[in-house]
């Protein structure tokens, strides 16, 4: 990190990252791909390693903070941390009373990562064109598996926080939409807003062992097939959209810990139809300006971030 404004820029970055993967079917991910970080993030993930156990073990900090560009962590970290802790609320409260800008705003916003992301292949081929349909297919699927119930003990927590934290480095499905399907969302989120650390400390563990496995997978396949791991990225984004498509008809209900009733399984309708179906308004004018709104974030941001890097 060369200087303060620098630093600032990616602390922006990591607070994006971390109010993306907050809502369920947006992840972290799809950021860093779009800003540009994607692959210096699972380098330097990838780079806590047994050589970094081992110059910690014989206390050269120094030498273990620049093994693991341990800089440019901290301030993407903290700025994850300060989203979630800051926008878990906010994000709480758009999604029970103003959803469908807020999912017509993350549309937007995926559709134009997607796009972003195919720019960036230099050299195409035809197995790279057959992962973007193929990306796409598998999301769907993905985003069509219902919540289920599970235990909410602290080895499950563990287990969440593993397989959770692979889909928020994986562009397209977020970390909370798996912690959706797991059934472990609710539990999370009022772990947060509660401070209930224990729970957040056990997840956090199964975070850590679930990213520096999964990272190391992703990064070799980024160096060894680009294009078609960017195609196939870029698809999953597209397929995801699914699960975020603003106007929903509620076909079944559950009852969450607390004894709410809340939406368990959802068909897509279109907006025409939603008023019809739900009784309530469709602010299609609103939704089509919020998922512009998203598209030029994202512009934006990528315009930033090439900016940056050529200045750099």
């Amino acid at each position: 990190m060369k200087n303060l404004t620098d630093k600032l820029l990616l602390f922006l970055k990591g607070m994006a990252m971390g109010g993306a993967d907050i809502v369920p079917g947006v992840s972290g991910g799809s950021i860093a791909l779009v800003t540009k970080i994607y692959e210096k993030l699972l380098d330097s993930i990838r780079s806590i390693d047994i050589d970094a156990l081992y110059l910690l073990k014989n206390f050269e900090f120094r030498a273990f903070w620049k093994h693991v560009n341990g800089g440019f962590l901290l301030v993407l970290v903290l700025g994850i941390l300060t989203s979630i802790f800051t926008l878990s609320r906010v994000i709480t409260f758009l999604m029970e009373h103003h959803a469908i800008p807020l999912w017509s705003f993350f549309c937007g916003l995926i559709l134009i990562s997607a796009i972003v992301i195919l720019r960036d292949i230099r050299k195409w081929n035809v197995l790279a064109i057959i992962a973007i349909p193929l990306g796409t297919v598998i999301a769907y699927f993905i985003t069509e598996i219902p919540p289920v119930s599970t235990p909410e003990t602290i080895w499950f927590t563990f287990l969440s926080g593993a397989i959770a934290i692979c889909a928020m480095i994986l562009p397209g499905i977020s970390g909370s939409f798996i912690l959706l399907i797991l059934g472990q969302y609710e539990q999370i989120l009022r772990a947060v807003t509660e401070r209930d650390f224990l729970t957040l400390a056990v997840f956090a563990v199964g975070c850590i062992v679930g990213i520096l496995s999964f990272s190391r997978l992703i990064s070799w396949l980024l160096k060894r097939f680009h294009a078609i791991t960017l195609a196939f990225l870029s698809g999953f984004m597209l397929g995801s959209i699914n699960k975020i498509w603003p106007w929903k008809e509620v076909v079944s209900y559950r009852l969450s810990s607390s004894g709410e009733q809340k939406p368990f399984l959802t068909e897509n309708i279109w907006p025409h139809h939603y008023q019809l179906t739900t009784g309530e308004e469709a602010h299609f004018l609103i939704a089509i300006l919020a998922f512009f709104v998203g598209v030029i974030l994202v512009v934006g941001i990528e315009r930033l971030a090439a900016y940056t890097k050529t200045s750099e």
